[in-house]
């Protein structure tokens, strides 16, 4: 039987047993963003070896947005009520399957449902694990440095996704869906045994099953038509009725989280400034970098004729900066705080981008790309863990979950909703008469989205420096920064 882990604050270093913990939640994240970054690659293959259509192939990356973005509300808070340990085990064994159905299937609509369950699971194991690490780590230096290294695992699996899809796809699509199961399974197995146990919300006020309902809705079908607005028009009948539904399904939804004793979201979460800027510069950050990433490899593949592993390449010094820099930026955020780090980042990316605008049909990697990378891998490694620790910090242990998802959902229709809007600019400006500089000089206003986008994130995390003030006392009762508050401790934002 597991027992919960000890304090790692009364043994002053961490154990094998929180090591082994950190790593199998790591595992987990590492394959969310392992398998979103395959995929990518992959796809003439699976077209070609399918038969399938453009518009089908598009499913198959929707897919798993859809699964994903959709219901990690439910997932969040479904970790508080029923377990985060149980929950993450589950949710990981049906990921595990679903990438084994994946890689076996001969039929389109299948492996488009395979990626759906695929991410529906995620959507339950994401922010059932940052829960456990923030509910087994103390807020302090302890838990930003387990956070660090929670986030970077995302960056590296993302780009090591890149360059494995590259080299997999040569002799196969289907080990690239086939990959993160005996990785899912290993983690499995070594999860049972050494993740502690968590036990069911005590005194909860039953389950908000009205805002489940309302909740899951609104986030799927918002999802849903940011993913279809390019191919259908933004300004189509079918778009902008779906928008009115997903107006209408969220204003319900609020009304009912407002009276309900058992809210899927506890608004009151939102009155803290600091979590809103990390709900929208979690929005603004991986918006920008999943439109950037499209047309950078639209770049490189179709304009430059690099193969995918060469593109996987270019892009690598990025995630390489990022994992160098995971046990690090812990104690930078112990030292600084979130609000200047965050700010620093977005800094940092919006210069990044603007600087790849400079790019033409001959570009000298080192002078030219290389430098947008290296600003965008230390951005990433400074923006993505502080926005984790800045969301999760002052929320009491029982609502971990739902601040958990709430973040996700935030990335997630982030990354539907910008990387919707370059497609959009881009296919706008689409030549008559397309030559490579037509279609280069296409891209460039999508280029300025993005970095416009990360200009904004910059402008909304700004406020964050001149609040140095505690943060618990809004948030959650019973939180630690309410208890530094009451003992006239100060807590860094």
């Amino acid at each position: 039987m597991t027992s919960p882990l000890p304090s790692p604050v009364s043994e002053g270093r961490w154990t094998p047993r929180l090591w082994g913990t950190l790593l199998v939640l790591c595992a987990a994240m590492f394959l969310d963003a392992l398998d979103v970054s395959m995929v990518g690659v992959a796809l003439p293959s699976i077209g070609s070896d399918l038969g399938l259509t453009t518009s089908t192939l598009q499913w198959i990356v929707s897919g798993y947005i859809l699964g994903y973005g959709g219901l990690l509300l439910l997932g969040g808070r479904t970790a508080d009520l029923l377990g985060r340990r149980q929950v993450f085990l589950v949710a990981l064994g049906v990921f595990a399957l679903a990438s084994l159905l994946g890689g076996l299937v001969d039929s389109g609509p299948l492996l488009i449902a395979s990626r759906f369950i695929k991410g529906l699971s995620a959507a339950f194991t994401a922010p059932a694990g940052l829960s456990i690490i923030t509910t087994t780590f103390p807020e302090g230096p302890l838990r930003n440095r387990a956070l660090s290294i929670y986030t970077t695992c995302a960056a590296t699996g993302f780009s090591m996704g890149l360059v494995l899809s590259g080299l997999l796809t040569e002799a196969s699509w289907r080990l690239t869906m086939l990959l993160p199961a005996p990785i899912a399974l290993v983690a499995l197995v070594i999860g049972v045994k050494l993740l502690p146990r968590s036990a069911r919300e005590p005194g909860h006020n039953g389950y908000d099953v009205p805002g489940a309902v309302l909740g899951t809705a609104s986030m799927l079908l918002l999802v849903f038509t940011v993913v279809q607005a390019p191919e259908v028009g933004w300004t189509s009948v079918r778009t902008l009725l779906s928008f009115l539904a997903v107006a209408v399904l969220l204003t319900v939804f609020v009304l009912v989280e407002r009276r309900s004793p058992g809210p899927l979201i506890r608004l009151g979460v939102l009155r803290s400034g600091s979590q809103v800027r990390a709900q929208l510069g979690a929005m603004a950050f991986f918006g920008s970098y999943v439109g950037f990433q499209f047309l950078a490899t639209l770049y490189m593949q179709t304009l430059l004729g690099w193969s995918a592993l060469h593109t996987a390449l270019a892009f690598l010094p990025a995630g390489a900066l990022v994992a160098l820099s995971s046990t690090k930026v812990g104690s930078v955020v112990d030292r600084f705080g979130t609000p200047r780090l965050i700010v620093t980042g977005f800094a940092l990316m919006a210069a990044g981008y603007a600087l790849f605008l400079r790019v033409d049909l001959t570009p000298v990697y080192a002078a030219v790309i290389l430098p947008s990378m290296l600003l965008i891998g230390a951005a990433c490694a400074l923006v993505f863990p502080s926005l984790n620790i800045q969301a999760t910090n002052g929320v009491a242990d029982h609502e971990q979950g739902m601040v958990s998802g709430l973040l996700n959902t935030s990335v997630q229709v982030g990354g539907a909703l910008f990387l919707a809007v370059v497609t959009a600019v881009v296919t706008a400006g689409a030549p008559a008469d397309p030559t490579p500089q037509a279609v280069l000089d296409s891209y460039r206003p999508g280029l300025m989205v993005v970095t416009g986008v990360a200009a904004l994130g910059l402008l909304i995390t700004l406020p964050g420096l001149r609040t140095r003030r505690s943060r618990g006392s809004v948030v959650v009762t019973g939180s630690t920064a309410e208890k530094a508050v009451a003992e006239r401790v100060p807590v860094r934002d």
